[in-house]
């Protein structure tokens, strides 16, 4: 068995060798997704374009406008001078947020009243219209918070030195600036895996049938489990390869840390590509030739990306959505790469996604495999 199983593996890697575009495949394209998908991914919002509409032409709007230009979330680009060109202008696409400033601005302010100021979104992407409004808030808030104080220390200095204030102190724990990067990397680093083996796998073996080599390798004295390992073993060691090759590239180029075990990773990068090599080895034996094999992929690899957190909370899903995501090792895996990167915690704390991903790439080449057999019988 283990001459035959040799022998299969020295064919798929000559094989493997002799297609440069499949080197290609296996290189070329994990580093250039792994940095585009590291620079485009992120939760953070920078120069949203923003138009500002001062009806008021006082100091204090100025003052409030200035904030908003010297930060770097918003790029006010235009001064408007009439309401109904924050309306055109959104419509175009040319802006996303509008800020009005109403007349009598600085003459309530000024009588210690409050001054509302107008803010005008283009919700069609309500993300980064929430995240906007955030921003908002806050600059209207610390122009509020300022303009109280320069106020009460020209009118009442000692008052004011005798005035309690609450000081939020904010402490984050394993991603002190807040990078968005440091959370997207590490998914990335899971989802290209996961494509890069089911698509090959599946590939592999759909290709193999496609050009009729399938039925001369089973004339041979070879073994259908034989045949099914020797397919399936050289993808398991290439997708350790990529693993390592992209989170390199992740850890070296985006700087995010690894702060845990290596040995843990590995473990958890292991038990991962069962479940990959067994969806994939499943999806050959539904298709018959590789378009259908390449739509069929898909079919899985996105629903497993959108359930496994990668992008999107799960605790915000449907309820019955939730338990699916239960079927997802993506998801699992995930929550290893993120514990092992950033907070460097181990099997003690792991084991329970550790076990699941086991139970779940047993399943799935187990039942694959049967019907992979059952398909050559």
């Amino acid at each position: 068995m283990l001459s035959r199983l040799r022998q299969m593996l020295v064919k798929e890697f000559l094989q493997l060798l002799r297609d440069k575009r499949a080197l290609w495949v296996l290189v070329g394209p994990p580093i250039i997704q792994m940095l585009i998908f590291g620079y485009a991914a992120s939760y953070e919002i920078r120069h949203v374009p923003t138009a500002v509409l001062d009806l008021d032409h006082s100091q204090e709007s100025r003052d409030l406008i200035a904030r908003f230009s010297a930060t770097p979330y918003f790029d006010v680009r235009t001064q408007l001078t009439e309401r109904e060109q924050i309306r055109e202008m959104i419509d175009r696409g040319q802006i996303t947020v509008a800020v009005q400033i109403h007349p009598g601005f600085a003459a309530k302010l000024r009588k210690g009243q409050t001054a509302p100021v107008q803010v005008v979104l283009d919700g069609t992407n309500s993300n980064t219209a929430l995240i906007a409004l955030g921003y908002v808030n806050q600059i209207a808030a610390g122009f509020a918070d300022d303009y109280q104080r320069n106020a009460m220390q020209r009118s009442s200095p000692f008052l004011l030195a005798r005035l309690p204030a609450v000081e939020l102190e904010q402490r984050p724990w394993f991603n002190g600036d807040l990078q968005s990067r440091w959370f997207f990397v590490p998914g990335v680093i899971g989802s290209l895996l996961q494509v890069l083996v089911i698509v090959l796998t599946a590939f592999a073996v759909v290709r193999e049938r496609e050009i009729g080599t399938l039925e001369q390798v089973m004339v041979t004295p070879i073994r259908p489990r034989e045949f099914i390992l020797g397919k399936t073993l050289p993808f398991f060691l290439i997708g350790l390869f990529d693993a390592g090759m992209i989170g390199l590239v992740g850890t070296l180029w985006f700087h995010v840390p690894f702060r845990g075990s290596l040995a843990v990773l590995t473990l958890g990068l292991m038990l991962f590509l069962l479940c990959a090599l067994g969806i994939g080895l499943f999806i050959s034996t539904v298709s018959a030739t590789q378009q259908q094999a390449m739509v069929t992929g898909f079919f899985f690899i996105m629903p497993a990306i959108t359930f496994s957190g990668f992008g999107f909370p799960i605790s915000s899903m449907p309820r019955a959505v939730q338990w699916l995501t239960y079927l997802d090792p993506l998801r699992y895996l995930l929550i290893v790469l993120r514990g092992v990167y950033l907070k460097g915690i181990g099997l003690d704390l792991l084991w329970p996604q550790m076990a699941a991903m086991a139970a779940l790439g047993t399943a799935l080449l187990a039942v694959s495999a049967l019907r992979f057999k059952k398909s050559l019988d």
